[in-house]
């Protein structure tokens, strides 16, 4: 998995079947200290995560998943709304500390 935050929504009137019903999000990377990378990515939303949420995204097979046998022709899907991350004793993110801005 990885963390990254949403920047933003696609919305797609016209889309694979699979997908209908399913919420686009724009997500940005951050690494190991908090810093946004250049990388970008749409991910569907499985947990109902909104704009500058950090969130966790799995990756590949794991994201096509779906009940049962099928599958969503999906390459990222978030599954997790992040509420705190920390590193060497220090809180790098506190989603608390975020909602107070």
């Amino acid at each position: 998995m990885q963390i990254a935050k949403v920047r933003g929504t696609v919305v797609s009137t016209h889309k694979e079947a699979s997908l209908r019903g399913a919420k686009l999000l724009l997500l940005q990377y951050i690494d190991e200290e908090g810093r946004l990378l250049p990388k970008y990515e749409v991910a569907a939303d499985q947990v109902g995560a909104g704009v500058e949420e950090w969130v966790l995204v799995t990756r590949g097979s794991a994201a096509r998943q779906v009940e049962g046998n099928q599958t969503r022709p999906l390459d990222a899907l978030v599954v997790a709304i992040i509420d705190t991350v920390s590193i060497d004793n220090r809180v790098l993110y506190s989603k608390k500390d975020q909602d107070r801005k």
